[in-house]
């Protein structure tokens, strides 16, 4: 199990963990993840370069105030 945390996350850092989760090629055809900022062009290149697709979640509605009562 790999489990790794920083407070200023990268696009650099994010990609290095998902190589370091799959050392072995035991990876995933899919990734399922959301539309974060986190996840740039160097994260892109290196899940490709590992055989992952990358599959978005759609983006979340805004949330709607629900008065009280």
């Amino acid at each position: 199990m790999h489990f790794n945390v920083t407070e200023h996350p990268t696009a650099h850092w994010t990609g290095e963990q998902i190589i370091q989760v799959f050392p072995d090629g035991n990876e995933p055809r899919y990734l399922l993840r959301d539309r974060d900022g986190i996840y740039g062009e160097e994260f892109k290149e290196r899940i490709q370069a590992i055989g992952i697709k990358e599959i978005k979640i759609l983006p979340m509605a805004p949330k709607r105030s629900i008065p009280n009562g």
